[in-house]
């Protein structure tokens, strides 16, 4: 674990921001900054804002800046998109709000536990202000929490954390390792948003008819749904269908594959499997391999 800061020990404040919740693309990142509660009202001459109000070169260097000042502290929290979708869409679904603010309550937890005397927190709402306010003090009681909407432009530890955060994701998506990579992935995928016109045409491009998109992307946005709509369809078998012995749905299932140059013809398969001719990209990029013994 990262050591605390010599002014540790002093009472500290922190902000706490997001950045890329909406897009349909890449991770979402949770920031944050802190500092002595001394150093407040010198935060203020940083010129930190609104991360979005500023151009990227401007957020870097302020990035960078900020690294660099010993009266700082920060930390990030990357949640990929797999996890995202895996959260969403799992049996026992965690929404959106609920992930976030389990990353905040995360940094919170990380910063205490290095040491740092929190004694004041600031964030950008998530849901309802006051509620999310209550959850927040009923877990850790001996912090002032303040939530308010749009925290990133009224209190300059906020604006920090917001650059903190929106630097690491774009860092993130420019330097993401894509795992398809015999799929001839681009990046032009515009800024991620669900109404990017350059962002549906990539996943119009990149989507698979059985296996969907790649590892990039956010299954769980309801933008995916649209764009799989005339795709294979994908209906599980229930236990008491393999106990009766019925095969219709596995025969329809089928049918619906074969449209796609499919097959589970045994012979077939092994064909394929010995040569590796003709098999679906997506395995060819993992190289998937079939076991026949274990």
């Amino acid at each position: 674990m990262e050591s605390a800061p010599e002014w540790a020990s002093q009472p500290c404040i922190m902000g706490i921001d997001e950045a890329g919740r909406g897009p349909v693309l890449g991770p979402m990142v949770y920031g944050c900054l802190y500092c002595p509660l001394s150093y407040q009202s010198s935060l203020a001459s940083l010129h930190f804002a609104d991360s979005k109000t500023l151009k990227e070169e401007k957020r870097e260097e302020l990035y960078e800046n900020l690294k660099l000042d010993k009266s700082i502290g920060w930390a990030v929290d990357v949640i990929g998109p797999r996890e995202l979708s895996a959260k969403m869409l799992a049996k026992n679904k965690i929404n959106l709000n609920e992930i976030s603010h389990n990353s905040a309550m995360g940094l919170i937890k990380q910063v205490l536990d290095m040491g740092v005397l929190l004694t004041e927190v600031y964030l950008d709402t998530v849901g309802d202000p006051e509620k999310y306010r209550i959850k927040l003090s009923e877990r850790f009681s001996s912090i002032k929490f303040v939530v308010s909407k749009k925290a990133d432009s009224l209190y300059p530890v906020v604006s920090g954390a917001s650059i903190v955060a929106k630097v690491t994701r774009d860092r993130a998506l420019r330097e993401w390792m894509v795992e398809e990579t015999g799929e001839n992935i681009n990046r032009n995928f515009g800024s991620g948003y669900p109404g990017d016109p350059e962002t549906k045409a990539w996943l119009e491009q990149h989507k698979h008819s059985v296996f969907g998109f790649p590892s990039l992307v956010r299954f769980s946005w309801g933008t995916c749904t649209t764009h799989l709509k005339r795709e294979v369809e994908v209906a599980w078998e229930s236990d008491e269908a393999d106990e009766s012995g019925n095969g219709n749905s596995s025969s329809k299932r089928q049918a619906k594959l074969s449209k796609f140059g499919f097959t589970t013809c045994e012979s077939r398969s092994e064909e394929i499997e010995s040569s590796g001719k003709g098999r679906c990209k997506f395995f060819q990029a993992r190289k998937i391999q079939q076991l026949t013994q274990f």
